[in-house]
């Protein structure tokens, strides 16, 4: 059985439709990090989804709301939620609505989904103008509330300004490595150093097209190719850097679709491979008839102690000095 997962990132449908109980597909005991709006959101969306999760996670005896880092380790018969944005625009260009969002359970927040706005640039834009004075408010705001400040998905200075700006560890949720696949969307050895000076985590993701396999039936080779950054990253920077934040999406169909009806938040990058293809619980966790990654990784020589370090222990560390309660 694979370790204590802490998932920093996965997706399910941003529409009132949503259910909460497709996250069950992850077992019990877990953590997820579950995204409530990017740049496409407003306030009021974002509100009203953290608010209907909440009423649906309370609903069902399977789920826990996270307050704090006690909360996480509360409840191995439970699956432990909070939640994360991934843009700055659901905050209205508010500064106090962090902590709005930080009531109703967000413990992360990026500046920047993709392309460039008031707090900083993203990692699709061709000019790279870092985070703004709005953005470094933005830090401090996140800083003193007590919510992981996140690089995923901004460019490569703003995530580089992230690391400068912050006091307390970053991270960088679902990031995979551009060493070793070339993709706007995969962060630089650079980039990596900077958040783990800070004392902060990279949560490897298991998206084909940044893994360098998005075909249908690689399914055995995104899980190896998740393996093979978190190696890399572990000869880098150090196991005690490397996570994971699969950025499994549960709306796949409705995401895909997204990426041809809204060519503004997106790229050729995205969209030049077809539809996107993920690694899904069942194959991360070794839950399906595929090894799994930590299978795979105790093949590659980890160790139990560093696999349990990555799967969970490492989010979970700096959870403790970032969060507020």
């Amino acid at each position: 059985m694979s370790p204590f997962l802490w998932e920093q990132h996965c997706c399910l449908p941003l529409l009132p439709s949503a259910r909460i109980e497709e996250l069950a597909r992850y077992p019990l005991g877990s953590y997820l990090s579950v995204n409530i709006g990017y740049s496409r959101q407003s306030t009021a969306d974002s509100l009203a989804l953290a608010r209907q999760f909440r009423r649906d996670a309370l609903a069902d005896r399977r789920f826990r709301l996270v307050q704090g880092y006690d909360d996480v380790v509360a409840d191995a018969e439970t699956i432990a939620l909070a939640f994360d944005l991934e843009d700055a625009g659901p905050l209205g260009g508010k500064l106090d609505n962090v902590e709005v969002f930080y009531d109703l359970g967000v413990r992360s927040l990026l500046p920047a989904y993709n392309h460039a706005n008031e707090a900083g640039g993203g990692c699709l834009d061709t000019e790279d103008t870092g985070l703004t004075a709005y953005g470094r408010d933005l830090v401090r705001t996140l800083n003193e509330i007590g919510m992981f400040v996140d690089g995923a998905h901004c460019s490569r200075r703003t995530g580089l300004d992230l690391a400068s700006c912050t006091e307390v560890p970053m991270i960088y949720s679902h990031a995979n490595f551009d060493t070793l696949w070339k993709h706007p969307r995969n962060i630089t050895d650079g980039q990596a150093v900077a958040c783990a000076g800070t004392g902060g985590v990279i949560g490897i993701n298991g998206v084909g097209i940044f893994l360098g396999h998005n075909e249908p039936d690689e399914r055995a080779e995104r899980v190896e190719a998740m393996a093979r950054h978190i190696e890399y990253g572990v000869e880098l920077v150090g196991v005690e850097h490397i996570g994971i934040g699969s950025d499994y999406s549960f709306d796949a169909a409705d995401f895909n679709h997204e990426l041809l009806s809204n060519p503004a938040a997106f790229s050729d990058a995205y969209t030049k491979w077809g539809p996107l293809q993920w690694v899904p619980p069942e194959d991360l966790l070794g839950l399906s008839e595929l090894p799994g990654l930590d299978e795979i990784l105790a093949r590659r020589g980890f160790s139990a102690t560093d696999r349990a370090a990555v799967f969970g222990g490492n989010f979970a560390r700096i959870a403790r000095q970032v969060w507020r309660d």
